[in-house]
């Protein structure tokens, strides 16, 4: 099913703060959700095996888990805390039975990220629908197994750690903003600043794209003043009045602007698991080229409130990875028919096949003949192209 926008009603920015290229944008409620809590459970550095109903395994990095308790007449919910610490190194192999599990009435475990980042691995994992001939039986019998995608987890983003040591956390603060180089890269956002203020540190744990970590190398953070116009000010309500309309100008820019990314409707949202009035879901981009691409997890309440957010942002190679797996699905796996509507030549779109780290899915016969046909047409262009001898 196609989403809606991610609506962000009911919290607030507040002044961001910069370290190096990072860039941190407070969010805050004015009443907290206190029917829905979450802590978290550490599990440790070890590798996880996660048991997927489809007989499939996720192999991942997975720290911690988040546990979501809720009541169903709205009630206060329990805060159970968060245990933190040095993670335990003495079994080499976790193994979890699924992303979204319920442990037991009023509370469910999901693991973090993780429960997103499968539904982009699962996209069109079955590969193609009909047994074309350029692709290979390895394609049509097991599809795109096994798929894999990189991450980084937050103890390799530059100055990360340093960032959420530091930084302030505000009052009422559910959540914050991410960004790299002034480039959105992360959002997340609980339903209450107990949980927040509990939740803060599992950040360092969390799987992080490609832009951030380059961007956290390469792409120091701009500054922006706040510029108090003196010939406005003649006593100290004036200046808690410049003070407030900068606040509102940059709350206006940031979501106008630095998180445009994130306010476009998903183009597949599904739901995982319904919580008494809340509901866990998972959503996926569109793939647009040359653009921002996030996919994540929402909880939200009946009326779409936002009370959990967790994002992560796709490379420009995950993001064209997406994009050719939506295209051939929409074409039934057809590359003459996916081909016309990218408006490129069959070639071509195997080539772009292989550089996304899927030329094994086609024939090598079929592979090869495809790479001759375009290396003749690169020689015939530049012949066609030498410069002529002067007359």
């Amino acid at each position: 099913m196609t989403g809606e926008l991610i609506d962000f009603g009911g919290l607030e920015t507040r002044p961001a703060q910069t370290w190096g290229a990072l860039r941190l944008v407070p969010l805050v409620r004015r009443d907290p959700i206190e029917d829905l809590r979450l802590h978290a459970k550490v599990y440790g550095d070890e590798a996880s095996l996660v048991l997927l109903p489809d007989r499939t395994l996720y192999t991942a990095y997975v720290p911690h888990a988040f546990v979501a308790s809720w009541t169903g007449d709205g009630t206060p919910a329990a805060a159970y805390g968060t245990q933190l610490g040095q993670p335990l190194r003495h079994v080499p192999v976790r193994v979890r039975r699924r992303m979204a599990r319920r442990v037991e009435p009023g509370r469910l475990r999901f693991l973090p990220l993780h429960l997103a980042l499968e539904g982009f691995l699962a996209l069109h994992f079955g590969g193609p629908e009909i047994a074309w001939q350029e692709w290979s039986r390895q394609a049509v019998a097991h599809g795109l197994s096994p798929r894999a995608e990189d991450a980084y987890t937050g103890a390799e983003v530059r100055g990360l750690d340093d960032a959420l040591k530091v930084f302030e956390i505000y009052p009422g603060q559910c959540g914050l903003l991410l960004y790299a180089g002034d480039t959105l890269a992360s959002a997340f956002v609980v339903p209450h600043p107990e949980d927040y203020r509990a939740l803060h540190p599992t950040l360092i744990r969390d799987l992080y794209g490609e832009l951030i970590y380059e961007y956290a190398l390469y792409h120091p953070a701009r500054d922006f003043p706040a510029v108090i116009d003196e010939s406005a000010v003649t006593s100290p309500a004036d200046l808690r009045a410049e003070a407030e309309r900068h606040e509102r100008e940059w709350a206006g820019f940031h979501d106008s602007v630095m998180a445009a990314g994130l306010l476009r409707a998903p183009a597949r949202v599904e739901q995982v698991y319904r919580m008494g009035r809340f509901t866990l879901s998972r959503f996926l981009p569109s793939f647009e080229r040359k653009s921002e691409n996030h996919l994540g997890e929402t909880i939200t309440d009946g009326e779409g409130r936002l009370a959990y957010l967790k994002t992560f942002r796709l490379s420009e190679a995950q993001s064209r990875r997406g994009h050719l797996l939506s295209a051939l699905a929409a074409h039934g796996w057809s590359l003459p028919a996916t081909a016309a509507t990218l408006r490129i030549g069959v070639p071509m779109l195997a080539a772009r096949l292989e550089r996304a780290g899927f030329g094994q899915l086609l024939r090598q016969d079929v592979m090869d003949a495809f790479r001759k046909q375009l290396n003749e047409r690169t020689r015939r262009t530049r012949r066609g192209g030498a410069a002529s001898p002067p007359a």
